[in-house]
C-alpha cells in the first residue's frame, strides 16, 4: 500500500467537494470499489454505493451546500482526520424530514485511509440530531 501524505490529505479533501457539486460520477474517482464504510447511514447500502447514495441525497435535499475544513490532520499509514461544517438550505425532502427551505449548518467528523490514490476506509459522524433540530423547529 503506498499513500503520498499529501495525496492523502487532497483527496480526503476532495471527497467534500462531491456533495458541494453532487458529482455521483465523481464518488469512483475517490473511493476504492471496495471501500470500507464502518458506519453507513442507517438503511443505506454499504461501501462505494452507500456513499453514491448518500451524495445524492444530500444534492438532491440541499440547495448551496458548502462543507468548510474545520480541521483537518494527516496520520501515519495513510489517515486522514477531518473535521468539517457543512451549510446548504433545505430544499427539497432529505433524510426523512420534509422540505423545509431553512438555512441548516452542522459539524461532522471523518477518518478516512487513503491509498493507491483513493479512499479505502472511512468512518464519519455528522451531527445528525443538531441537523434535524434545524429542519424540523
Amino acid at each position: 500500500m503506498k499513500t503520498d501524505v499529501c495525496s492523502a490529505i487532497s483527496i480526503a479533501t476532495t471527497h467534500y467537494a462531491l456533495y458541494d457539486t453532487g458529482d455521483v460520477t465523481g464518488v469512483d474517482k475517490v473511493f476504492a470499489p471496495d471501500l470500507i464504510d464502518h458506519n453507513p447511514v442507517p438503511g443505506a447500502p454499504t461501501g462505494i454505493e452507500g456513499m453514491r447514495m448518500l451524495i445524492g441525497e444530500v444534492r438532491i435535499g440541499f440547495t448551496d451546500t458548502h462543507h468548510e475544513i474545520v480541521f483537518q490532520r494527516e496520520l501515519p499509514n495513510g489517515w486522514v482526520v477531518s473535521h468539517w461544517r457543512m451549510t446548504a438550505t433545505h430544499a427539497e425532502d432529505a433524510f426523512g424530514a420534509p422540505a423545509s427551505g431553512r438555512p441548516v449548518s452542522f459539524n461532522g467528523t471523518d477518518i478516512v485511509r487513503v491509498a493507491d490514490g483513493r479512499i479505502i476506509e472511512i468512518y464519519h459522524v455528522a451531527e445528525r440530531l443538531q441537523m434535524q433540530v434545524q429542519l424540523t423547529a
